[in-house]
């Protein structure tokens, strides 16, 4: 099974850059994506029946503010069970969670807050992943599996991104924030692509400034994180850091029913 999570920074804008001959390429059973910044009826229609023939199972959940945030989850085969949210107000106007059942495993498709320039949202996002760990703790509890993708928004170690001491006061990297990546592995999570390769070096997002791209000055944000009960049936995780039409690349999870 092969699930792929990119957050697209804009679907209209990524749709007219042609991500979808990628994706079309690639064949996931399951697409996540994030900062869709559009409502479904949005985007215009050959693009709607572009992705409903590859996807005909598509869940959106957009942010109530016009043009910000949103996810949306597309597969071939109809999840068992969807909801959307955290069931909390504050994070759900935004559009930052789509939970999906499927048969041995529940995938969160998340985009979890930012913390702003000046810090202000912090508090904001380190809230977003305890009250997320609470709902997983709870189905751990009930033996259930389960599989966490998109924009995590924090690098968990130096690796991760190319200039850490530079960042180490910048959100994304601050020291509160990766404490919970520690405490999401210390809750029975496993970070695919660190497990798989513990020395590799390689990013998932770029700023638009300075070339950051071209000189690979970039941030590893975007991961599967899946429990440990999942983990000997996972055969690879990709970052695929060569595909454009974000600032943002998509990662790949390989998974063995």
């Amino acid at each position: 099974m092969k699930l792929i999570t990119w957050n697209v920074n804009g679907l209209r804008a990524a749709l007219k850059k042609d991500v979808l001959a990628w994706i079309n390429q690639q064949s996931p059973d399951v697409l996540c994506l994030q900062e869709i910044k559009a409502r479904p009826d949005q985007l215009e229609l050959r693009h709607i029946h572009q992705l409903e023939s590859t996807f005909p199972h598509i869940t959106w959940n957009p942010a109530k503010r016009p043009g910000y945030s949103g996810v949306a989850t597309l597969t071939t085969t109809p999840p068992l069970d969807v909801q959307l949210g955290l069931s909390v107000s504050e994070f759900d106007t935004e559009g930052r969670v789509i939970r999906s059942d499927h048969p041995g495993f529940i995938l969160f498709n998340l985009y979890v807050p930012n913390g702003g320039r000046d810090h202000v949202r912090v508090p904001f996002k380190l809230d977003f992943y305890a009250q997320l760990l609470d709902i997983c703790d709870e189905l751990h509890n009930m033996g259930e599996r389960i599989i966490l993708c998109g924009d995590i928004n924090t690098c968990h170690q130096e690796i991760d991104l190319r200039n850490p001491k530079e960042n180490a006061n910048t959100t994304g990297f601050l020291p509160e924030e990766r404490a919970w990546i520690d405490t999401y592995l210390a809750h029975g999570f496993v970070d695919v692509y660190r497990h798989l390769y513990p020395e590799r070096v390689q990013y998932t997002w770029w700023t638009y400034r300075y070339n950051a791209r071209k000189r690979d000055i970039g941030w590893r944000l975007d991961y599967f994180m899946v429990s440990e009960s999942l983990v000997d049936q996972v055969q690879d995780a990709v970052i695929n850091d060569d595909v454009l039409g974000s600032d943002h690349c998509p990662v790949t999870l390989l998974i063995d029913e």
